[in-house]
C-alpha cells in the first residue's frame, strides 16, 4: 500500500511540475537569413590613424602606469586612452572618416609592443554609424603589424578579418605618429 501511495505522490508531483513549468530556455535556433547573413561581403578599408600625444589637444593620453614604467626601455605598464582621428590621407587636414577609440598598453618587458583594444567608429559614407572592434598585439617598431578584427556593429555586424598597420610618419621629439591602416573584413 505504501508503494502505491509513493507512486501516486511521485506521479502527481511530476504532473504538477509539467503544468507549472516556466520556460528555462535562454537560447534558440535562428535562421541565418533573418540576420542578413545570406549576403556576406568582403571589404577593404584604407585610412590613416593620427595618434597625437603632444600639444594642447592630445588625442591619446597616459591614464595609468606601473612603478617601473618610467625606467623601463619598453615603457612596460603604461596604459594610454585614445580617441584618435581616422582620415582618408596622411595629412591632419585630410577628410576625417572616423575615430579610433580605446586603449593601448605597453605589454612587453623585452620590446616595445602594445596590447591594442579599440573600436574604429566610422562617421562617413556607407559605414557611418558602424564600428569594427580590434584586439591584438602591435609592436610599433615593426615594419608591418597585423591585428585581428573580432566583430563590429551596423553594417559590420558579425565581422571578422584583420587590420594591417604600417607607420607612415613619427615625430621622435613629440611622440606623435601617423599610421596607415589597411583593414580587410568579412561582414
Amino acid at each position: 500500500m505504501s508503494n502505491i501511495f509513493l507512486l501516486i505522490a511521485f506521479t502527481s508531483f511530476i504532473f504538477a511540475l509539467l503544468l507549472t513549468r516556466q520556460s528555462q530556455d535562454f537560447s534558440r535556433k535562428i535562421i541565418r537569413n533573418s540576420l542578413g547573413l545570406h549576403d556576406k561581403k568582403q571589404s577593404h578599408l584604407h585610412f590613416y590613424f593620427h595618434d597625437i600625444v603632444s600639444g594642447r589637444n592630445p588625442t591619446a593620453v597616459r591614464v595609468a602606469s606601473a612603478a617601473i614604467t618610467n625606467t623601463s626601455s619598453t615603457y612596460f605598464g603604461a596604459i594610454v586612452m585614445m580617441d584618435d582621428p581616422l582620415t582618408e590621407g596622411p595629412e591632419p587636414s585630410s577628410k576625417q572618416v572616423g575615430r579610433a577609440q580605446g586603449i593601448y598598453a605597453s605589454a612587453s618587458l623585452s620590446e616595445l609592443a602594445f596590447l591594442m583594444v579599440l573600436n574604429y567608429a566610422f562617421t562617413e559614407g556607407e559605414y557611418n554609424g558602424s564600428t569594427l572592434s580590434i584586439l591584438g598585439r602591435n609592436p610599433p617598431l615593426a615594419a608591418m603589424r597585423e591585428m585581428p578584427v573580432l566583430g563590429g556593429t551596423g553594417v559590420f555586424r558579425f565581422a571578422r578579418g584583420y587590420a594591417q598597420a604600417q607607420t607612415h610618419s613619427i615625430d621622435y621629439n613629440t611622440g606623435d605618429a601617423v599610421v596607415e591602416y589597411n583593414v580587410y573584413v568579412h561582414h
